[in-house]
């Protein structure tokens, strides 16, 4: 494998469970490869806003509590700097997905002090102040693989130059090691190869947080 760099951008919702596990596989390809991860925010409930009606009740009951978090990790990007997001990501879906900590105000200041970021931060999880780049960083994702896709969204330098982006992967438990690496490897050379758009299996298996 070539030594040089590459800047994978990674999009998440702090609350879905399977780019919790595709984020901690990405920090595992770090350690094996040459990447650095760059993480950004996309959004569930902007990505749902215009067909609730379809939707099953307990998934809208979710999508009613998505907005919080992911406001409070814009907020921190706006007023503290991008180092906090990927910081912050990991603090919140530690107490959300290994821990079970519901999405609550308390959870969320919890998880800013973590990260020696101010509890007032939390208040953002009811304001609208920073909606407009939150709407900015999720269409950026979404607009590199289309409306028909989830969280997270992977771009990448493709070998020739032009960007290749992609949804997911799904995969649970996270891959460690020379498995992260192989998942990687795997993953760029499909996504890389023209006119190639979807590989797809039933998910037998629900996210395993260890």
């Amino acid at each position: 494998m070539s030594e040089s760099r590459t800047t994978a951008d990674f999009w998440f919702d702090p609350l879905c469970p399977w780019a919790w596990m595709t984020s901690r596989w990405m920090l595992e390809v770090e350690k094996v490869r040459p990447v650095d991860v760059r993480w950004k925010v996309m959004s569930l409930a902007v990505l749902n806003e215009d067909k609730l009606d379809e939707l099953p009740e307990r998934y809208r009951e979710m999508l009613a509590t998505a907005w919080g978090p992911v406001r409070v990790v814009i907020a921190a990007r706006e007023l503290h700097g991008d180092e906090y997001v990927g910081k912050l990501y990991t603090a919140l879906g530690t107490r959300f997905h290994n821990k079970g900590e519901a999405p609550t105000k308390e959870t969320v200041v919890a998880a800013l002090a973590d990260v020696g970021l101010p509890a007032s931060l939390a208040d953002y999880a009811d304001r609208d102040v920073y909606d407009a780049q939150l709407r900015a960083s999720h269409k950026e994702g979404i607009d590199k693989v289309g409306q028909d896709v989830g969280t997270p969204v992977i771009a990448v330098p493709g070998a020739d130059g032009d960007e290749v982006a992609f949804f997911g992967p799904v995969v649970t438990p996270t891959p460690r090691g020379e498995a992260a690496a192989r998942l990687w490897d795997g993953t760029l050379l499909v996504a890389s190869t023209p006119g190639f758009y979807e590989i797809k299996r039933t998910r037998t298996a629900a996210p395993s947080f260890e």
